[in-house]
């Protein structure tokens, strides 16, 4: 999903995922032998905010500033979705670049599942009316059903935007199908139309699970018809949650729930904060609570949401830290996420330090943890905002930029801007999580994985 996945078919598979799997390999961790007890007891603003945020209120930690300032965000954010899709296939631009007129063709699966939740907001918040949301939704989802090659129900992780067809002999993706399908999901819940549940059923109900996870109950990272099943798994806790919860809630080709079992969930440890991880970079503890909404629930092994707010904290204090190496970085300008930097794609992060990090702050680090953490990373957003007017686009902000180095990025990436819209969303009012979690599917799947509510006001989705 970066620069440098132009010099080959599989440049952001191993850019991005298939460091991180060897990333998990090498990180030092601790196993999980039993539940969870995160640190939060010395860090009583992060205690503050995080009963707030699951008390179902999450607009209560805003102010009205802080609630307009979002909406302007999430309107900046949503020209994105909706200027750079063609308006027939729905398929939605990988990245653009916001400087030149680009008229590149490669559209992101995963950029386009972003894009159906954004026009579920869009909707909501009054930026497009009913009848334009509609059609655009019925068309996208028209062509993946009709048009779009799959395999065995998953969609290629890179897509002509106005074909459908494979690009760069990508891969069948697993994680972009599953960010693809939320989507899907969110336009069958928002809209209740009889069209749109017929194509979103369709869909979701051809995809077989089962397939993908071939002989264990591991998922494959992919596929694809020159080699077959990439040998990686989603085997280490990360952004997988969403597809093995999307997996066992289907009705048409369930995973076992033994598969929510067989991953494994790793504790680290950064300045006495206590968390399950295994990469550095932050999306990790981002991407599947976008949509499945893990407030007031936990299973066996940990509350999720919990695990990220420490996770989160503990980001924030390892890139305050990075000060004495590169002054830019402060409690009001922090966040290292996979994306561009002056010398390409970059896989970075921490802790554990990771990657060359140099200075460069990833807006989506923030933004995609706005429901974490609300007061600081809305401190980060804000003084982005006002004090590099070179990071802010029409679409919001650029993917990266380096004060220390005046290097602003040219480009807006489809995922990361996603991110940010759906989180700020989320931490105004719920609105995604309430929405997608009344799906059968993500219902189901999470009473198989053992989710139990808790605490004096659970979530009801």
């Amino acid at each position: 999903m970066g620069k440098d996945r132009m010099q080959g078919p599989f440049s952001r598979l191993s850019s991005r995922r298939g460091f991180l799997r060897q990333l998990a390999y090498s990180s030092i961790g601790l196993p999980l032998a039993r539940p969870i007890s995160f640190s939060l007891a010395s860090l009583p603003h992060l205690r503050s905010q995080s009963k707030q945020m699951e008390s179902g209120t999450p607009q209560s930690v805003l102010s009205l500033e802080d609630d307009q300032f979002l909406n302007g965000l999430e309107q900046a954010n949503f020209l994105f979705f909706w200027e750079q899709a063609n308006p027939k296939t729905g398929l939605i631009r990988d990245r653009c670049n916001v400087r030149t007129n680009d008229n590149n063709v490669v559209a992101s699966i995963a950029s386009s599942g972003f894009g159906l939740t954004a026009i579920c907001i869009g909707h909501q918040r009054g930026f497009i009316s009913h009848a334009e949301a509609r059609l655009r939704v019925v068309q996208t989802l028209s062509f993946l059903w009709h048009k779009v090659p799959t395999h065995r129900g998953f969609f290629y992780h890179f897509a002509n935007i106005n074909t459908g067809e494979r690009i760069w002999e990508s891969e069948i993706s697993s994680v972009d199908t599953a960010i693809l399908l939320c989507g899907v999901l969110t336009c069958r819940q928002y809209f209740q139309d009889r069209d749109i549940d017929e194509l979103a059923h369709a869909i979701f109900d051809r995809v077989e699970w089962t397939w993908l996870s071939e002989d264990t109950s591991l998922l494959s990272h992919g596929w694809t018809p020159e080699m077959g099943f990439i040998p990686s798994r989603w085997d280490f806790y990360s952004e997988l949650m969403m597809m093995y919860l999307l997996g066992m809630g289907s009705s048409s080709h369930p995973l076992n729930k033994d598969a929510w079992f067989a991953w494994k969930r790793t504790t680290f440890e950064y300045e006495g904060l206590r968390y399950i991880g295994s990469f550095a970079p932050l999306f990790v503890h981002q991407y599947s609570q976008a949509w499945f909404d893990f407030r007031n629930k936990r299973d066996q092994f940990a509350d999720y949401f919990q695990n990220s707010v420490v996770a989160t904290e503990a980001h924030r204090i390892f890139c305050v830290d990075l000060n004495v190496q590169y002054s830019d970085y402060s409690n009001a300008l922090w966040g290292i996420t996979a994306s561009d930097s002056e010398r390409g794609y970059v896989i970075w992060g921490g802790p554990p330090a990771t990657g060359p990090i140099d200075g460069t702050i990833a807006p989506a680090a923030a933004g995609g943890s706005l429901p974490f953490l609300p007061s600081e990373t809305l401190r980060v957003l804000r003084t982005i905002r006002d004090h590099y007017p070179k990071a802010w686009c029409r679409y919001g902000f650029v993917d990266a930029f380096n004060p220390l180095n005046n290097w602003y990025d040219t480009d807006v990436i489809g995922i990361d801007t996603g991110i940010t819209m759906v989180m700020a969303e989320n931490v105004r009012t719920g609105f995604v999580w309430n929405t997608f979690m009344k799906n059968p599917e993500a219902q189901r799947g999470m009473e198989l994985a053992g989710f139990k509510t808790f605490g004096p006001n659970p979530t009801k989705p």
